[in-house]
Formats: structure tokens, C-alpha cells, sequence
């Protein structure tokens, strides 16, 4: 018999961070974005909360990182963030948009022209596969454009990595402008992080979120556990009927949570297996977001809207992201999240008929 060798090992061996017990990754992943969100939010970069997580996550993700956010937390951060948003919903947001509605849909349906332009240059050049890369360059919300793309027979690993990288150029170049534009002023002000909460508003506000949520996952509502309980509040929080309450500490909480989902899913067999469509990809990104840009300077010309708000507006994505980082600054978050949630819905209807439609033609 030949002398035992070491075994060599696999592909799917644990390797750098994914040898620790899960536990310790989880101890390990809560320390270093604690240090992360710290120096950001002493920087005084919006969104740090956010921002610091998911770096972190990245960071464990690309060095071998095996643990993943759960489903059913995800659910729940969706729908508490969409809560969130839809308590900064106001009446005077109908008459910003009946005034400059054709303004406003050239603005979204440019954003959709672009990003699908993005997607049939990369498949003209052979880098992707069938409608893979008009997917992963949908300027929709990552989870819900994974999801159909699945359905639609896309790679969906080669999506997700598309997708998710540019929710990280835009949540980071958002964070940036966002950060260029904050005063002193601004700056000062101190959030209070365990201040008093009305509880019959703030388990309405749950009880709302989650039941809205658990009917757009059983409708199967694209992105329904963040859509729907957005649009559910947002009614009900501009007619008068309920009043959003949730604690900083819980929304801080979710930021954190939503970091992590986004960070974790850059794994090393994801990054190995798009290795060769990084380079178009990040040339992609690069160019819807300078576009993005544009718009928003033409929102700034005609509409009369702040620069930042203008900016947060036309960032292609994702949704969630982009809610924190408005959240976070001094904008108008209201009309943020109208463009926002428009430029999802849209593109959530029409983005199977364009995807068939623009690969069948390259």
C-alpha cells in the first residue's frame, strides 16, 4: 500500500474565515462593523450605520465567510425599513408630481433605456450569456431582478453579482455626494437613540408592515415584502389615519442587517465565476450612474428640486439602499422614494417583455 498522503482539499472545503463555527463569524462579522459604523459616523458619512456593515460583510464574504443573514430576518428588515419611508410620505408629494409627472416618467424610463443599453452591449460582446446580462443590469431592485431573472432562465449567480456590485458602487457614491453636501449644522444634530416610544402607534406600525409583507409574498408581489408595505403605510400615513412609530435604535438595527445581506453575498466562487465580465460590468456601472447624474441636473434646472434630492432620486438602486442613505441626509425623502418606487414598479412590469425583446435582438 502507498503511504497516506494529505488529502488535497475541495472546492466546497471551508477556507480563511469559514473554518470558525459559525457563532465566531457572527461575533467576528458584529465587532468588525461596530468598528467600521463607529469611524463612519465620527467621519460623519450618512449612513454609516449602513455603510460599515456592509463593508464589513464584504470583507468576510470575499475571505472565505460562510454564514448568510437569514430569510425570514430579511423579511423583516424589509418590511420595518418600508414602514420607515412610508412615515415621510406627505400630501404636498401628489402635488410636486402632478405638476412635472411627463418630466419625471422621461426621467425613470431614461434610467431603464440606459441600464438596458448597458446589458446589450455586454451580450452583443459574447461576455454574458442570453438575458444574464440584461439582468444583472436592470436598474430595479437586486432581489426582485434575481428573482425574475431565475424564472426567466438567466444565470443567476452571475446576476446576483452584477446586481449587487452596483448597489455597492451606488450606495457608496451616494454616501459620498450625500457626505459632500452635509453642513455644520447638519452635522450637529444628535440622534436619540433610546427616546421614548408610543406603543399602541409603534405595534400598529408593526402589525401594518407585517401584514402588508406576509400579502405581498402571498401575491407574490415582486419585492412585495418592501413594496407593499410601503405603499400600504404610505396611504395610510397621508391620509391621517395611522402615524409611523419605530425607535432609532430598531431602525439602526435594520441598516445594519441590510449591510450584511448585501456584503455576504460577494463570495469568492461568485467573484471567481464572473471574473471575466468585472471589467465591462464595472464600466457599465461607471456609466449609468454619470447618466443618473444628468438627470438629476435636469431635475435641478426644471423641477426645482435640490441637488440631493435630485441625486438620491435618480441613483439606479437599489431601493433599500438608497431609502437609508436619504433617510440619513437632509433631503426630501418623500419624493426620494416616489421616483424610487415608480422606476421599480415600471421596470418590475415591463422588464420580462424588454429582456426577451432585447436578447432575442443581440
Amino acid at each position: 500500500m502507498k503511504p497516506d498522503q494529505p488529502a488535497t482539499p475541495s472546492s466546497s472545503d471551508p477556507v480563511g474565515i469559514g473554518r470558525l463555527a459559525p457563532t465566531l463569524q457572527w461575533l467576528l462579522l458584529t465587532l468588525v462593523s461596530v468598528i467600521f459604523a463607529t469611524v463612519l459616523e465620527l467621519v460623519g458619512i450618512p449612513a454609516g450605520l449602513l455603510m460599515g456593515p456592509m463593508l464589513a460583510a464584504v470583507l468576510f464574504g470575499m475571505n472565505g465567510g460562510t454564514i448568510r443573514l437569514p430569510k425570514q430576518v430579511y423579511f423583516c428588515v424589509q418590511f420595518i425599513l418600508a414602514m420607515m419611508i412610508a412615515g415621510a410620505m406627505t400630501p404636498g408629494m401628489l402635488g410636486t408630481f402632478s405638476g412635472n409627472w411627463p418630466l419625471f416618467l422621461g426621467v425613470i424610463l431614461s434610467v431603464i433605456a440606459v441600464s438596458t443599453l448597458c446589458g446589450w452591449v455586454i451580450t452583443r460582446m459574447r461576455i454574458l450569456p442570453g438575458t444574464t446580462a440584461i439582468w444583472g443590469s436592470s436598474a430595479g431592485a437586486a432581489s426582485t431582478m434575481l428573482l425574475m431573472a431565475d424564472a426567466y432562465g438567466a444565470d443567476a449567480r452571475l446576476v446576483a453579482f452584477m446586481q449587487y456590485l452596483r448597489v455597492i458602487f451606488v450606495a457608496s457614491t451616494a454616501t459620498m455626494v450625500a457626505h459632500l453636501w452635509v453642513t455644520g449644522a447638519e452635522a450637529e444634530t444628535a440622534i436619540v437613540w433610546f427616546e421614548p416610544v408610543s406603543i399602541l402607534p409603534f405595534l400598529a406600525t408593526l402589525a401594518v408592515g407585517l401584514g402588508a409583507a406576509f400579502a405581498g409574498r402571498m401575491l407574490r408581489v415582486p419585492a412585495g415584502a418592501f413594496l407593499l408595505p410601503f405603499l400600504v403605510g404610505a396611504v395610510l400615513n397621508v391620509s391621517g389615519v395611522m402615524t409611523t412609530e419605530l425607535p432609532q435604535w430598531l431602525l439602526a438595527l435594520c441598516y445594519a442587517l441590510l449591510g450584511w445581506n448585501i456584503g455576504l453575498g460577494f463570495t469568492r466562487s461568485i467573484l471567481a465565476h464572473a471574473r471575466r465580465a468585472l471589467v465591462p460590468t464595472v464600466i457599465s456601472i461607471v456609466v449609468l450612474i454619470s447618466f443618473s447624474g444628468l438627470l438629476a441636473l435636469l431635475l435641478i434646472k426644471v423641477a426645482d428640486i435640490d441637488p440631493l434630492t435630485a441625486y438620491l432620486a435618480t441613483s439606479p438602486g437599489g431601493l433599500d439602499s438608497i431609502a437609508v442613505i436619504a433617510a440619513s441626509s437632509n433631503v426630501d425623502l418623500s419624493f426620494v422614494m416616489a421616483l424610487q418606487s415608480a422606476r421599480l414598479m415600471i421596470i418590475t412590469m415591463i422588464g420580462p417583455a424588454l429582456a426577451r425583446f432585447v436578447a432575442n435582438r443581440a
